[in-house]
């Protein structure tokens, strides 16, 4: 399969938050319970460092950035973003849009990245092992599903080797 790594452009929403909605449905990749409007995820998104794996028109997965603090001491610490559609889970998708997402963050001039994942979503927490992160924590029992059970999210961070190392 031979996709391309590119730019996320207001174009791609309908697609985006279709794949956003399918990890919805897992009730393993976000505690959300519906999409958010594009305004509402744009204004939330780091506009730099947005990407899609495209094959044609069709995106496969999308991987993006929002800051964790408004602090101006954490402007180098963001939060990692990435979903990947249920038919291109296991061929790679993840990790060829991890390496793009590593090297912009770190052209952006971003030093750390950090995910927070629901503790049942070993895939993910294999992806960003795999990626470079390493686990930092356990939130225990930090939010509930829709069915009303708690859940454990894990912590993980990537610490430039690039970026911030002085």
């Amino acid at each position: 399969m031979e996709y391309k790594i590119e730019e996320m452009k207001s174009s791609d929403w309908e697609q985006v938050k279709n794949i956003y909605l399918e990890g919805i449905k897992t009730k393993r990749a976000t505690f959300q319970t519906e999409a958010p409007t594009w305004e509402e995820w744009n204004s939330g998104h780091i506009n730099s460092c947005r990407l899609v794996a495209r094959l044609g028109d069709n995106v496969l997965g999308w991987a993006a950035l929002s800051p964790t603090s408004g602090r101006c001491c954490y402007v180098g610490v963001v939060e990692v973003s990435i979903y990947i559609g249920e038919k291109y889970k296991g061929q790679g998708v993840g990790t060829a849009l991890f390496e793009h997402l590593i090297k912009l963050s770190e052209e952006s001039g971003f030093w750390t990245l950090y995910s927070s994942i629901i503790r049942q979503n070993s895939a993910s927490i294999a992806l960003h092992k795999k990626c470079g992160f390493r686990e930092i924590g356990i939130r225990e029992k930090i939010a509930k599903t829709n069915e009303g059970i708690w859940h454990d999210v894990v912590l993980m961070e990537r610490r430039s080797k690039v970026v911030g190392i002085d």
